[in-house]
């Protein structure tokens, strides 16, 4: 396996989100000055929307990088990571502007303030648990089987005339 399957995805999803509530939630409510329940009611819509584009953000980025680096995202070197956990938050905000809008009540440009803030926040937490995750529960996959190459006809034709040959001859 070169990258992670459906339900490894899942589990990491559920978990990179879990955690980020603990490290959102309070941040959020502090610079905006928002009760700590509604301040959570945020992250958890965030959470929602994030919870359909992180596993699709993370296959995608899994297969290019095993398409074009033949490496699994648990090789992953450090300046692929900051990579990865900044095309994970830079592409996200057309996901998450509208929910902060509509469920946070402000404007664009606070909006956009607040999903800048929650971006970088993420960004340096992205990194850490990737980084985490990865050492924790890294992709198992098989070691790829040798190639073989065929063998020539002149040896494949010994083989089969060998056996015909004794069995003839032990008839005979």
């Amino acid at each position: 396996m070169t990258v992670r399957c459906a339900r490894e995805r899942a589990v990491q999803t559920i978990a990179y989100e879990i955690g980020g509530w603990l490290v959102a939630t309070p941040a959020y409510a502090i610079a905006f000055g928002r009760p700590p329940g509604e301040s959570l009611v945020l992250m958890i819509a965030l959470t929602v929307a994030m919870l359909v584009w992180s596993p699709i953000h993370n296959t995608v980025f899994d297969h290019a990088e095993w398409r074009f680096c033949r490496r699994v995202a648990s090789s992953r070197p450090h300046r692929v990571r900051i990579c990865h956990a900044l095309s994970h938050e830079a592409t996200s905000v057309v996901v998450t502007l509208p929910v902060i809008r509509a469920i946070g009540g402000h404007g664009f440009w606070a909006a956009l303030a607040a999903d800048v803030g929650l971006t970088l926040i993420y960004a340096a937490y992205a990194y850490l648990f990737h980084l985490a995750y990865d050492r924790i529960r890294p992709i198992r996959h098989h070691a790829e089987l040798p190639v073989i190459a065929p063998a020539p006809l002149s040896t494949l034709h010994d083989a089969i005339a060998s056996p015909l040959a004794a069995s003839g001859a032990a008839a005979g």
